[in-house]
C-alpha cells in the first residue's frame, strides 16, 4: 500500500484556540466542571467563538443559569477512544493489537475544534489522547513496522514533515494549545526507521525537515553569553559548550491542565509565573511529571525543568546531528556534512563531560543553574547506550545499575523515587523498556536485555488477560496493581505500549 495522497488543507484557515473563550474557558476549568481538564480543550464549538462568548456573558448573570447546560448546548464534548471497541481476552496480545490499529487510526479531517488538521492518516494513543503525539509516535511506529504497516509509518512521518513545514517545529501534539512547545525530538529516528524499509534515499527526502527541526532546537544559540547562559532551548555550559534543555514559549497555565497548574503555582507562593513555564517544559519532556524535574525531589511545586540539561534530549539531538551529517554526505555536500559531524563530535564530548556521573556510575541530568549534576538516577541513563554514545566501560556500569536498581518483576522502573508523580516509582513505561532493551543489546548485554523484555511483556500480557486492556503505563513492582499517579487515570489504548510490545515480540 502507498501512503495517502495529500489532502488539500488551506494553511491560512483560522485555527481555533480554546483560550479565545476567555472567562468561559477559565470558569469551566477552575470550577472543574468536567472530570478531566482536557475534555473542554478538545471539545468542538457548535457556533462561532464570539457568538458563544457573547451569549455566555448575557446568560450567566440570569437567575437559574447552569454552566453544565450551557456547555451541552454550545459544545460537542469528545468521547474517549476506543469508546465502543470491546476486547476479547481469549485473543493473544498480538492479535488484539493488530485489531486495534484501525480503531486507533484517524483519517484526515479539515476541522475539529482545537485539532490541527493533518494531510494523512495517523495513529492516536487512545483514551483521553485523541490526537497524534510527537514522541509517542516513534514507539507506535516500531509496532507498525513489525506489523508490516509501512503505509501508516510513511503517513505519520509525512504528517510530521507537514507540521515542520507549516510551523517550523513539531508540536507536542496536533492541538492548537500545544503550539508553544515540542516533545523529545525523535523525527530523525523515525526517518531512520523508514530508511530500514525503503533505503537511504529516505534521508534525502526529509533533509529540509530535519534541518528545520535542528534550527528549532538550536534557536538562540548565537545569543548565548557569559551573562546570558541560557536562551530558549539552548544552554551555554561552563567551558563554552552548547547543550539543550526543555522549554516553552509561554509562562501561563496549560489549558489542558489549567486548574492543576494554578493550584501548583499557589503552593509555590503564587508570585512567579515562571513556574508555569517549568510545568510546560516538563510536558515538553514527555516525563510529565517526575522527580527528575523537582528541586526537592518530591513536590510538584518545586519544579524547575528549564534549569536542567537532560541526558535523553541531548542524545536525541546528537542523533539528529549525525543524521544531517549522513544525509549531506549522500548528496555530496561535504562541507555541510563535516559541519554537522563536527557538531555531533562536540556534543558527544559534552555529554561525556557533563552528563556522566562517575560517583553513581550513570548518565544523569545536569543542573546548569548550580553547575553540577542533579544526582537524580533515572532510566534515562539508557539513552547513551541506545544511541551508541557510551563507552564500553560506561555501558557496563549502567548495566550493573539497571540490574541492581531498576529491573523489577514487571519491567524497567523509571526512577527509584515514590513521589506520587506518574513518571516515578513504581511505574514503568513502554519507551524506556525499548530504549533499555535496545541499549543493552548494543553493548552485548543480551541476557539483561532479555530480562527487561520478558518481564515487561509478561506484565502486559497478565494485565490484558485480567482486564482486556493495554494501558499507557504499568506498575512494574507489583503486577497485580494498576499503575497510577499524576493528573489523570491510567489510559487504555494504547499506542506506544502496542508498538513496543509488537516490536519486542517480533524479535527484530
Amino acid at each position: 500500500m502507498q501512503a495517502d495522497s495529500i489532502t488539500t488543507i488551506n494553511i491560512n484557515d483560522r485555527l481555533l484556540y480554546i483560550e479565545d473563550f476567555e472567562e468561559l474557558f477559565t470558569d469551566v476549568q477552575l470550577r472543574r466542571l468536567l472530570a478531566d481538564q482536557k475534555t473542554f480543550t478538545d471539545s468542538i464549538p457548535k457556533f462561532l467563538t464570539d457568538e458563544i462568548l457573547n451569549r455566555y456573558r448575557k446568560e450567566k448573570v440570569k437567575e437559574g443559569f447552569r454552566l453544565e447546560s450551557f456547555l451541552k448546548l454550545n459544545f460537542e464534548l469528545p468521547e474517549e477512544t476506543p469508546s465502543v471497541f470491546r476486547s476479547n481476552t481469549s485473543d493473544s496480545v498480538e492479535v488484539h493489537i493488530n485489531k486495534l490499529w484501525d480503531v486507533l487510526t484517524i483519517h484526515p479531517v479539515k476541522s475539529g475544534g482545537t485539532l490541527i488538521p493533518l494531510p494523512h492518516r495517523f495513529v492516536i494513543p487512545g483514551g483521553r489522547f485523541r490526537e497524534v503525539f510527537y514522541w509517542d509516535s516513534y514507539f507506535t511506529l516500531l509496532g507498525l513496522q513489525a506489523a508490516g504497516r509501512i503505509d501508516l509509518v510513511e503517513c505519520m512521518i509525512n504528517n510530521f514533515a507537514y507540521l515542520l513545514d507549516r510551523f517550523g517545529f513539531i508540536p507536542n501534539g496536533n492541538r492548537t494549545y500545544f503550539l508553544s512547545r515540542s516533545q523529545p525530538p525523535f523525527f530523525s529516528m523515525m526517518v531512520e526507521l523508514l530508511s530500514e524499509e525503503k533505503g537511504e534515499a529516505v534521508f534525502v527526502n526529509y533533509l529540509h525537515q530535519m534541518e528545520k527541526e535542528y534550527r528549532f532546537w538550536m534557536d538562540g544559540d548565537g545569543e548565548l553569553l557569559d551573562g546570558n547562559r541560557s536562551n530558549r532551548r539552548v544552554v551555554l555550559m561552563p567551558e563554552g559548550e552548547v547543550l539543550n534543555r526543555y522549554w516553552d514559549s509561554l509562562n501561563t497555565p496549560r489549558p489542558e491542565g489549567y486548574a492543576e497548574d494554578v493550584e501548583t503555582a499557589e503552593k509555590a507562593g503564587g508570585g512567579d509565573p515562571e513556574i508555569f513555564r517549568h510545568l510546560r517544559a516538563g510536558a515538553e519532556s514527555g516525563w510529565d511529571f517526575s522527580s527528575r524535574w523537582l528541586k526537592d525531589g518530591m513536590n510538584l511545586h518545586s519544579i524547575h525543568t528549564t534549569g536542567i540539561v537532560p541526558v535523553d534530549l541531548n542524545c536525541l539531538l546528537l542523533h539528529l546531528e549525525k543524521s544531517l551529517g549522513r544525509t549531506f554526505l549522500l548528496i555530496h555536500n561535504r562541507a555541510m556534512s563535516q559541519y554537522y559531524y563536527h557538531k555531533a563530535e562536540q556534543r558527544t564530548a559534552a555529554i561525556h563531560k557533563y552528563l556522566w556521573n562517575e560517583g553513581i556510575k550513570m548518565f544523569v541530568d545536569y543542573d546548569h543553574q548550580s553547575n553540577k549534576p542533579t544526582g537524580c538516577a533515572t532510566a534515562a541513563t539508557v539513552y547513551p547506550l541506545a544511541l551508541r554514545i557510551a563507552a564500553q566501560n560506561q555501558a557496563g556500569e549502567v548495566a550493573r545499575q539497571i540490574d541492581s536498581k531498576f529491573l523489577q518483576p514487571g519491567g524497567l522502573l523509571t526512577t527509584e523515587v515514590h513521589s506520587g508523580q506518574q513518571w516515578d516509582a513504581p511505574n514503568g513505561w513502554a519507551p524506556l523498556q525499548w530504549m533499555g532493551y535496545k541499549g543493552l543489546l548494543n553493548y552485548d548485554y543480551g541476557s539483561l536485555a532479555k530480562k527487561i523484555k520478558n518481564n515487561w511483556m509478561g506484565n502486559v500480557e497478565r494485565i490484558f488477560k485480567t482486564t482486556g486492556k493495554l494501558t499507557e503505563k504499568y506498575d512494574v513492582v507489583n503486577g497485580a496493581k494498576s499503575a497510577g499517579g499524576g493528573e489523570y487515570p491510567n489510559q487504555d489504548g494504547f499506542g506506544w505500549t502496542n508498538g513496543v510490545y509488537l516490536k519486542l515480540k517480533s524479535g527484530k
